[in-house]
């Protein structure tokens, strides 16, 4: 149940034609639907990493958490609690389906990332 699922920059206003080497690579469980499964994720919420990667920058890692409310975030440095979270927007509503769009909140704005691949773990 659990999937490596990998969102890349789409179009914007900084990058027309998208990013491949803007995204995340996360580990999370989804249902049949493609949505993340909440109670499976509290079961193997250890396993469910995330990797934020930029051109030019070392890789962020930390891990997909759950907010009070139900809402989805990316944390990082987990140990020191010194960067903010991104917060998934309406993660919880989304299908990780190869090809849909998800948005992410980074420094206080919104960003659209494609779904580019989901594949088991």
């Amino acid at each position: 149940m659990l999937k490596k699922i990998r969102l890349e920059l789409a179009r914007d206003h900084d990058f027309p034609e998208g990013s491949r080497a803007h995204g995340y690579e996360f580990a999370a469980p989804l249902d049949e639907r493609g949505h993340i499964d909440a109670g499976e994720w509290h079961k193997q919420r250890e396993h469910c990493r995330v990797r934020r990667f930029r051109p030019g920058e070392a890789d962020d890692i930390g891990h997909l958490v759950r907010r009070p409310g139900g809402s989805w975030a990316f944390h990082y440095d987990i140990a020191s609690d010194e960067e903010d979270d991104e917060s998934g927007y309406r993660f919880a509503d989304h299908a990780f389906l190869p090809g849909e769009y998800v948005s992410v909140k980074e420094e206080g704005q919104l960003r659209t990332f494609r779904v580019v691949r989901v594949q088991n773990i």
